[in-house]
């Protein structure tokens, strides 16, 4: 009897089972210096304790896609091992903040599931929940991703498709407690520009780019203890290259929108996500924004507003084809709500 785990396929998944995830992770200051040698990223908010106590919070939080990488990371040994890609996400809301010296677990529950025309791989949906020491929920989502089958043969579970909301609802977002933006310094913060001064419809070029190394993403996907085979072993795919984690792009496009949107200090919401195209090293990512909504918060000088946040190899603005269909050079559509001074 073998004592590895080869990863579960997608005839081993049930709709409403739970799988309580291995291995808890106490986070530090190590992963925020980490993550910012990773990626140009300089929110204030994340990178100043200073800064964060006269905004209201007791100290600054770590950045909010490292608690994201981190619960998702939990995740991949039973959810996506076998991984043929992840295809979205849903119905996001970071619940509460992370600050050095919290230990996190994840559970996940599985929600829906759509075996492939192919027979050789399904769609498995799975909402995910981060929780933190005190039994404190700090995450939730869902995302799905197409999982292979052990054996093609294998009859197709019964189709349960998730009916998942388009878009968090402004009224649901977690402010965190005793945030206050009412004497938010922007000089500090690298810009002017509030929650007024952006229109619904207008977009916004990131400008800067950066070129994406193998030993960068392979460290990214190392520091979240993400085991996925895609971004490791080159003969997991039949072009012989490593698939980027898509989390990368995500914190690295995250990361570029600081220049335009430097006082989008917190993540709260994750309306909807696709990896569009996949991401090799050597590809060249740029990101460009354009401003979905806005609303009203309760809490002091805080604005909320949603962002459609592209990475690309290609122009600003240019996002899918007469068809409807993602451009080539378009590897990232993600839509989030931020929280920044009104």
């Amino acid at each position: 009897m073998t004592k590895t785990n080869p990863g579960r396929f997608f005839e081993d998944y049930h709709v409403g089972q739970v799988i309580r995830h291995a291995v808890p992770r106490t986070v530090s200051g190590g992963e925020r210096a980490l993550y910012h040698a990773l990626y140009p990223a300089r929110h204030a908010l994340h990178s100043s304790d200073a800064f964060a106590l006269a905004c209201g919070l007791d100290r600054a939080p770590l950045d909010d896609l490292i608690t994201f990488h981190t619960v998702f990371g939990k995740t991949v040994p039973d959810v996506s091992l076998n991984a043929v890609a992840n295809l979205g996400y849903a119905e996001g809301r970071w619940l509460h903040p992370v600050y050095p010296g919290d230990t996190l677990t994840a559970r996940s529950e599985v929600i829906g599931l759509k075996q492939n025309s192919n027979g050789k791989s399904g769609v498995v949906w799975v909402r995910t929940t981060g929780s933190n020491q005190h039994g404190r929920d700090v995450l939730s989502y869902v995302r799905w991703v197409m999982v292979r089958k052990r054996d093609a043969d294998a009859p197709a579970p019964d189709t349960v498709i998730p009916e998942l909301a388009d878009v968090v609802r402004a009224e649901d977002l977690i402010i965190p407690a005793g945030l206050n933006f009412a004497t938010y310094d922007f000089e500090l913060a690298g810009e002017a520009h509030r929650w007024g001064d952006y229109a619904v419809g207008e977009v916004i070029d990131h400008v800067d780019g950066v070129t994406l190394e193998e030993a960068e993403h392979m460290m990214a996907t190392r520091l979240w203890q993400n085991t996925a085979k895609v971004h490791f072993d080159a003969t997991n795919r039949e072009d012989g290259r490593r698939l980027i984690y898509g989390g990368h792009v995500i914190s690295l496009a995250r990361a570029l929108s600081f220049n335009g949107l430097a006082n989008a200090q917190v993540i709260v919401g994750l309306n909807g996500g696709a990896h569009a195209n996949p991401c090799f090293a050597g590809d060249t990512v740029r990101a460009w924004t354009e401003v979905l909504d806005k609303a009203e918060t309760g809490a002091p000088g805080v604005g909320a507003i949603r962002l459609r946040l592209v990475a690309t190899k290609g122009a600003a603005g240019a996002l899918k084809d007469e068809d409807g269909k993602y451009l080539p050079e378009v590897l990232l559509d993600l839509d989030y709500w931020a929280l920044m001074p009104a």
